[in-house]
């Protein structure tokens, strides 16, 4: 039986990266704890504004608008749950588990799409936070950024352990918070009717939902980051079902709550939010978006954690960088990238969440269904994870997996619908459709490569040494 390990100090800097987390220093953490961390990332901000959008950006009613909500948040966690799931037996980032069926290099191809990922999911949240924070203290917009991303990146600088322990209580003040704005918001509410049933309204519908599954799944690409310190022996199921639980409450009680909101009135999330406490009184009110405001803090950090170990994915020189100092590089990008496309040119906080909600699932659908069909299909979650830094051991060319991925981008791009480019599927459907396209294609492309045209994979078969999921 496995014994717990003392959980180190929290204002201690985690020294290590991407490297496999021995047994014997794996914090004692209940599955109940993932569940809370998850809840907390997406008890946000980020989360109302993304249910904001669907009678502005995609001109849905009230009731199709939450049944999106819930149909399309329970697909796109699944993934995130399930890889969740795989930290503790394997005690391997999310990006070093991609080795296993992309390879050495191709891992290094959805590193790099990850790096993209982390860069713009923070670029995305200070932009919602910081217009926010703009507007109650009329601070100049570039000042506001630069103070939220200061405060992510210190607890993220020190890494997992404060990590956990920050998301632990965060949404405490948050739940406050947001239970205010219904309270003060409900007597405002009313009933939008559905639109008349078409194709253009299901495409809208189908759309709405690929934004709302892009947020969900955009956990994905680093799910086991915050699961790999805990032991071995912990339930593989009840992390997958405290995760599926946690992110599943927080996204579509306030997606759900951004639905309603602009039932009230039809401005974009933050603008709604400050019209629902301004009966509170001037100092109340800015109080309670400043709340608002530091929830964007709790929803960043794990991008700029996870930034940092992708980035080491990339070889043994980049691995050879601590942690921390990607993220550092990290946080700078992300905040010059913001203040340039807002402040300078001029473009909205609406389209920019729209705009990349959808393409952030335009290649997670593909990487996430390529890693599960692998684990379940193919390698019956056998991993020889002795091998996990070994480039020997990994195969260094095109394998089922890359090509399958480039199959899905090229289904995306197929069904992709937005503002400055529409593939023929998105335009003969009227919506978007990349994420469902995408998926289907990687997928149907990776079980005939992998079964029949490509099938040595990583020859575990051969290996002598198997260490089982089970």
């Amino acid at each position: 039986m496995s014994t717990a390990v003392a959980e180190p100090a929290v204002l201690e800097v985690e020294e290590r990266g991407i490297q496999r987390v021995p047994d014997d220093e794996r914090t004692d953490q209940s599955p109940l704890q993932t569940g809370v961390l998850w809840f907390t990332v997406n008890f946000v901000l980020s989360s109302v504004t993304t249910g904001a959008l669907a009678s502005p950006a995609f001109g849905l009613g009230l009731w199709d608008s939450l049944l999106a909500v819930v149909i399309w948040n329970a697909i796109g966690i699944i993934p995130v749950a399930i890889f969740c799931s795989w930290g503790p037996f394997t005690g391997l980032r999310q990006m070093v588990i991609a080795r296993y069926a992309f390879g050495w290099n191709g891992a290094k191809l959805t590193a790099l799409f990850n790096i993209a990922a982390c860069i713009g999911w923070s670029m995305v949240n200070v932009v919602i936070g910081g217009s926010l924070f703009h507007s109650i203290w009329g601070w100049p917009f570039w000042v506001c950024v630069l103070i939220i991303a200061g405060l992510t990146t210190i607890v993220s600088v020190y890494g997992y352990h404060l990590v956990q322990r920050y998301e632990r209580y965060a949404w405490i003040p948050l739940a406050v918070i947001f239970a205010i704005i219904a309270i003060t918001a409900a007597p405002h509410m009313k009933s939008v009717p559905t639109p008349a049933w078409s194709l253009a309204f299901f495409a809208s519908w189908v759309s709405y939902g690929g934004a709302i599954a892009g947020f969900a799944i955009g956990w994905s690409s680093y799910a086991s980051d915050y699961s790999a310190y805990m032991r071995r022996d912990t339930s593989r199921t009840s992390v997958f079902w405290w995760t599926f639980i946690g992110e599943f409450a927080a996204c579509v009680l306030l997606e759900s709550l951004g639905v309603l909101l602009t039932t009230w009135h039809a401005a974009f999330g933050t603008d709604v939010l400050s019209l629902a406490v301004k009966p509170l009184g001037i100092v109340f009110a800015d109080i309670l978006l400043l709340g608002l405001v530091a929830s964007v803090i709790a929803n960043n950090i794990p991008n700029d954690y996870s930034l940092g170990l992708t980035v080491q994915v990339l070889g043994k020189s980049w691995e050879s960088v601590k942690r921390w100092v990607w993220t550092l590089v990290g946080a700078v990008i992300y905040t010059a990238v913001a203040i340039i496309l807002i402040q300078v040119n001029g473009a909205t906080v609406s389209d920019t969440l729209t705009d990349f909600l959808l393409l952030i699932a335009y290649w997670l659908g593909p990487f996430a269904i390529i890693l599960i069909m692998e684990h379940f299909l193919f390698r019956r979650g056998r991993y020889n994870l002795a091998a996990w830094d070994d480039s020997n051991y990994f195969s260094n060319g095109i394998t089922p997996a890359i090509i399958a991925f480039v199959i899905g981008l090229i289904g995306a791009a197929l069904g992709a619908d937005q503002l400055k480019y529409s593939g023929p599927i998105g335009k003969a459907f009227g919506g978007d459709l990349g994420f469902e396209v995408g998926t289907v294609f990687a997928a149907v492309a990776y079980f005939i490569l992998r079964s029949y045209i490509m099938p040595a994979g990583q020859a575990i078969e051969q290996e002598p040494e198997r260490v089982t999921s089970s």
